[in-house]
């Protein structure tokens, strides 16, 4: 089971917590528990000579005279102190012996009045098990004042102390992680509420929708992802439109051909005189040829918009290009009737660019002013280089483009007239790969004074 975003937030910063707080309150336990333990062995210590003090000073002759016995201080159980004090004072488990230079009890609460002393007493800590208790005892040898006490302090009192700190110190976390887990939830789920919003912006868009997507007071790290996403789908729109374009391109380009090549077919089945009937296949296979060509057209238009040739840029020499493209075409020129000169003016002109899509320029630059002129016009190509700039010009003596239509000549499927057999495409391709150089189209009267002049500046850098 996958589990959401915010679920591993969620669990991960619990997990976090948890790992940070658990090995510090475990460590707080111990170093309070270590703590409180020698704070109560330093209090029995602190108590044992107290008492030592009060023996001195007080001169007390019960210590000092055997034959007065030893003397029993009562203690109170711990029910009786409840009921008594309505409090817990804790004197049924401390207690305090006394004893002579002869190791003769002298002086003894009643909980430790059988708790027998060593041959040879030593000063310092001991834990004994005595009448069903473990006991904690601090003795203490005056070799000045002759006399030995000890103090101690039931183990059970030590626990309960012990208990105590534990819920100090774990009730909180005990109790705490599970509300911190719903608090943690709660501003996970807070602070991913910007993505919430993100989302029904992009259920709520509809298509073809160019706005780009803003969020009010969204974080800093979302507004990264909108930009990339609004620049994603930008070119999505535009791959879409793209797209449709073709689509609309093909079905108005192709419908004239296929039903031109139809009739004509038809005509040939329904032919009663060979001669008729091999008119019509002619007819049939020009139209065809023609439909070949704009299908190229047509393909070659779509790769340039969709940037096909982006990863393909490099130094391209326009000079072999140009010879590459006139290869190509020399049939069609051949048939034409076209007189057609390439001037170059140096062996090679270089440039940063994309190969396919100046072949494609040059190509339809050539075709277009091959098909404007009559039968035994002329058609050139020429190549140099300028100061800033590498120029293609393609010269013709035809009948021109006024200027006042010179501005719509680029738009897709436009013919400046209704004669010929251009498709309406070819200034549309070559305005294509000139903005994938950052070129610029001039349409300019030829220098003959007749004819068209089609200059394109490609920058050096």
């Amino acid at each position: 089971m996958r589990l959401s975003l915010r679920g591993r937030l969620r669990w991960m910063i619990i997990a976090v917590l948890i790992a940070v707080l658990l090995p510090l309150g475990l460590y707080s336990y111990h170093r309070a528990l270590k703590e409180t333990r020698e704070l109560l062995d330093g209090r029995l210590a602190q108590s044992a000579r107290t008492l030592d003090v009060l023996i001195q000073n007080a001169g007390l002759d019960a210590l000092r005279k055997p034959e007065l016995g030893s003397l029993v201080v009562p203690i109170i159980g711990r029910k009786a102190e409840e009921q008594l004090l309505h409090t817990r004072t804790y004197e049924a488990e401390v207690g305090y012996q006394v004893f002579d230079m002869h190791n003769h009890m002298r002086l003894s609460t009643a909980n430790l009045a059988q708790l027998p002393l060593q041959p040879t007493p030593v000063s310092g800590f001991e834990s004994f098990f005595f009448e069903g208790y473990g006991w904690r005892v601090f003795t203490l040898v005056d070799d000045v004042n002759n006399v030995v006490i000890r103090v101690g302090e039931r183990d059970d009192s030590r626990r309960d102390i012990t208990h105590a700190l534990w819920l100090d110190l774990g009730l909180p976390q005990l109790v705490g992680l599970p509300l911190l887990a719903v608090l943690v939830g709660w501003a996970v789920r807070r602070g991913l509420r910007p993505l919430e919003r993100l989302r029904q912006a992009l259920a709520a868009r509809s298509p073809g929708n160019r706005q780009p997507i803003q969020l009010e007071n969204a974080p800093q790290e979302l507004q990264p992802v909108m930009d990339a996403l609004n620049a994603q789908l930008e070119r999505l729109e535009d791959a879409l439109e793209r797209e449709r374009r073709f689509s609309a391109d093909v079905a108005h380009e192709l419908r004239t051909p296929l039903a031109s090549t139809m009739i004509h077919l038809d005509s040939a089945m329904t032919a009663s005189l060979p001669a008729d009937a091999k008119i019509a296949l002619t007819s049939a296979q020009s139209g065809l040829a023609r439909l070949a060509r704009r299908i190229e057209q047509l393909l070659a238009l779509a790769r340039l918009e969709a940037g096909a040739a982006a990863g393909q840029r490099g130094e391209v020499d326009l000079i072999a290009v140009a010879m590459n493209v006139i290869d190509e075409l020399a049939p069609l020129l051949g048939e034409s009737g076209v007189d057609f000169a390439f001037a170059e003016h140096d062996d090679s002109l270089k440039v940063q660019g994309y190969e396919a899509a100046l072949a494609a320029l040059l190509r339809n630059l050539i075709e277009n002013a091959m098909h404007h002129v009559p039968t035994g016009g002329q058609v050139q190509l020429s190549l140099r280089r300028s100061q800033d700039a590498t120029v293609i010009e393609v010269i013709d003596n035809g009948p021109g483009i006024p200027p006042e239509r010179r501005a719509s000549v680029f738009a897709r499927f436009h013919r400046e007239s209704s004669g010929g057999d251009g498709y309406g495409l070819g200034l549309s391709i070559v305005q294509r790969a000139a903005q994938l150089h950052n070129a610029t189209i001039e349409l300019l009267d030829a220098p003959s004074g007749r004819g068209l002049r089609v200059r394109v500046a490609i920058p050096r850098s």
